[in-house]
């Protein structure tokens, strides 16, 4: 027998004589009878929440899950706030050797790549007047990948073509970058930083302090999205530049999560009145779509096109809108553009989850005509859980979940209220 194996059987004989013994160490033992492992505090195991229903089926209960799903994403603070609807955002992507890391399904790369695509489109679906620039940092340095303007496909191309990744990543030097990019931002427009940040340590060149004492004195705005641990700097960072922001930093859960914390900076932040400019007038430009004959350069791309928009100002020819015009700095925009973007400042509010002890009354969604479950089907259920009916506030018609969903993502009007004309 080797000397090796000779001390693995003198620890198994000791820790056997500790067992008979009673002295094993209370590291990782249950407290008492009453409590589980000290690993096991916030483990839930989902298995214990899903019940059978009163026939003894999982199809409801099943189904309730998945509509408190649904309702947990739409519940939201709906209180008019004075917002900025005219954004400029930096999104900051982590091109370091720490996203090679498999935490998820895929690596960390992939699935930052593929959610900045997702929010890229619920971004400018939401904020249409609003601009968008990508940086990447990779070896500890900050590359531009897309320039700040309006164009989605133009940012999703770019961010598809991204390949490389290595080296460390440096906060100090995407703060600068951003920073540089925002400087003249007019003070009508949000200046805003999103980074995802998949390490757990910075090299920086220099005193990143300096550059968050800089940020707060130009107001600008950081989010970070950390896929690691909880960071010490970047929550500073957040508590910082967010004086009226508490969720500017999170810690990714689970791929959902993550997901989820990208898609929650496509709401325009609250505007602070004490620390903005007094109201003004901002001028835009509403061009007409033309086809030209032949072919001409535009001003925004330099590249050969029949359609586009002339600013009605200076009619300087541009590709796509909404963009500020590259000859005399005129915002142009469609009419639709700035509708859709008025509904963050009166959102719809939230419709009221009816429960059977309400005696609703009613048989078929307003909108769908989906059939609602009979009153008879719930008589054995608890007077609390929910009808599936949702009514909305103002005009006290009930919907269905998917209605309800449609209209606080998509229509934000109510349907009820349009159709009786509130």
């Amino acid at each position: 027998m080797s000397k090796a194996d000779k001390n693995y059987d003198s620890d198994k004989s000791e820790s056997e004589d500790e067992q008979q013994n009673g002295r094993v160490s209370n590291k990782g033992r249950k407290h008492d009878d009453n409590e589980g492992y000290t690993w096991e505090g916030e483990y839930q195991r989902s298995w214990d929440i899903v019940q059978e229903d009163a026939e003894g089926s999982l199809i409801g209960v099943i189904a309730g899950l998945i509509n408190a799903g649904k309702r947990k994403r739409l519940l939201r603070d709906t209180t008019p706030l004075r917002r900025g609807i005219i954004r400029h955002m930096v999104l900051v992507l982590d091109l370091s050797s720490a996203m090679e890391e498999r935490d998820f399904h895929h690596k960390r790369f992939e699935l930052q790549i593929k959610y900045a695509v997702e929010f890229v489109m619920e971004y400018f679906e939401q904020n249409p007047i609003s601009q968008l620039s990508i940086i990447g940092v990779k070896d500890g340095i900050a590359q531009r990948v897309s320039d700040l303007h309006g164009n989605p496909q133009s940012h999703i191309q770019k961010l598809k073509s991204l390949r490389d990744y290595s080296g460390n990543f440096s906060l100090q030097n995407a703060l600068e970058m951003a920073r540089a990019s925002l400087s003249h931002i007019a003070s009508h427009g949000t200046r805003e930083v999103l980074i995802i940040f998949g390490s757990i340590f910075s090299s920086d060149p220099g005193d990143i302090f300096r550059t968050i004492d800089a940020l707060v004195s130009d107001q600008i705005r950081v989010r970070i999205v950390g896929l690691a641990a909880e960071v010490a700097i970047c929550r500073e960072i957040c508590d910082r530049t967010n004086s009226s922001s508490t969720n500017a930093y999170g810690v990714v859960l689970s791929e959902q999560h993550f997901r989820e914390l990208l898609l929650e900076s496509t709401i325009p932040p609250a505007t602070d009145s004490s620390k903005t400019a007094d109201s003004s007038l901002v001028m835009m430009g509403f061009p007409s779509k033309v086809v030209e004959q032949s072919p001409s350069l535009c001003t925004c791309h330099s590249l050969p096109s029949r359609g586009g928009f002339h600013c009605p100002r200076c009619k300087a020819k541009v590709c796509t809108l909404p963009i500020e015009c590259p000859s005399c700095k005129l915002v142009l925009i469609l009419s639709t553009h700035l509708a859709r973007s008025y509904h963050h400042l009166f959102p719809l509010k939230n419709w009221i989850d009816l429960p059977w002890s309400a005696k609703p009354t009613s048989s078929h969604c307003f909108a769908c005509q989906v059939p609602f479950p009979k009153a008879s089907e719930a008589s054995d259920q608890e007077q609390t859980a929910s009808s599936m009916r949702f009514e909305c506030p103002s005009c006290k018609l009930h919907f269905c979940i998917d209605c309800d969903i449609f209209a606080h993502e998509q229509l934000h009007e109510c349907f009820g209220c349009q159709c009786s004309g509130n």
